[in-house]
């Protein structure tokens, strides 16, 4: 009987999961909207009836050996998301409990970009470093941070918050509760504020301006810049522009070898990485120029959310 772990991704606005093997494999996988369930109960009911459509899709005998997941705010030593702002379930969620409860499968959970990181540590592009930092843009902006080989959790499991740091205290208002944060910028929702902002200073003919805020994309920006779109153009320019600076604080505290970006945003390739490493360059400490690279996600057709967070199944519940 093959031994497989349950790999499960919480975004903001969609979830991922797929049944993984010890060598980061997904047998199998899919998604399904984060939003549609406002109660957290239901939404684990809903997950734990697609992962078992999934592990009787697979052709041979499989033995769960538990659950990783990565989420929002999610505390590695309690099992629990706490205060996700980009989620609809409010407060401290026992995630682990319940979904243990309700499924069956021992869970063990850590939060999306540190799950994020370990897939690129053990699968991705972050194999033979030994400090590196993921940041993952999404709905909101994660990151995970990688020192000396191991993941940084920090003592109350929650370091690696790079998208709630400040870059301007008047700033937008964050779905945390403050204004300014990094992720209100540099990210799929920032990117999207950012084009409507330009639309209201910005005389040019955009495609953009046919489609409605909630119906909007980070692909949408991303195709319409590609076709020189002046409006799409400038929104990547200030999302770089936010994400380098604040790249740059972020190698004065950990000194990585190399920042890997992945998720949604990122996709967009050399739209976002383009100005993102010259304003990092422009603002970093001279002892760091041209030391460090941002690359995109060494994972490529892997998922390396739902594989990172299998390898802490594997690492937790394997005997």
């Amino acid at each position: 009987m093959k031994k497989v772990a349950i790999g499960v991704d919480i975004g903001g606005t969609f979830t991922k999961y797929g049944i993984v093997d010890k060598a980061g494999t997904a047998l199998a996988e899919g998604t399904m909207d984060t939003t549609e369930y406002p109660e957290i109960e239901g939404f684990i009911t809903a997950l734990g009836e697609r992962l078992d459509l999934l592990l009787k899709a697979i052709p041979e005998d499989v033995e769960v050996v538990g659950a990783g997941v990565g989420a929002p705010n999610g505390n590695y030593y309690k099992g629990t998301i706490e205060f996700a702002p980009n989620l609809r379930w409010k407060g401290v969620v026992p995630f682990c409990e319940l979904f243990t409860k309700i499924t069956g499968f021992k869970t063990v959970l850590t939060n999306d970009a540190n799950a994020a990181a370990i897939g690129e540590m053990i699968f991705g592009g972050g194999q033979n470093m030994r400090d590196f930092v993921v940041i993952t843009l999404g709905t909101g902006l994660g990151s995970g941070i990688v020192v000396n080989g191991e993941l940084v959790n920090g003592h109350d499991g929650f370091a690696g918050e790079l998208g709630h740091t400040t870059v301007d205290y008047n700033g937008r208002v964050c779905g945390c509760g403050r204004k300014g944060c990094l992720e209100t910028y540099a990210s799929a929702t920032g990117i999207k504020r950012t084009v409507f902002e330009l639309m209201a200073i910005m005389v040019e003919d955009s495609a953009l301006r046919r489609i409605p805020f909630d119906d909007l994309t980070s692909k949408d920006i991303s195709d319409a810049a590609q076709k020189g779109d002046p409006i799409a153009i400038e929104a990547f320019e200030r999302t770089g522009r936010y994400l380098g600076y604040k790249l740059a604080d972020t190698v004065a505290h950990l000194s990585p070898e190399c920042i890997f970006l992945m998720g949604g945003l990122a996709q967009a390739g050399e739209l976002i990485l383009e100005p993102t490493r010259r304003y990092f360059e422009e603002h970093l400490l001279q002892v760091y120029k041209n030391k460090i690279k941002i690359l995109p996600s060494g994972m490529e057709d892997m998922n390396a959310a739902i594989a990172g967070a299998a390898a802490l199944a594997w690492k937790d519940f394997a005997k």
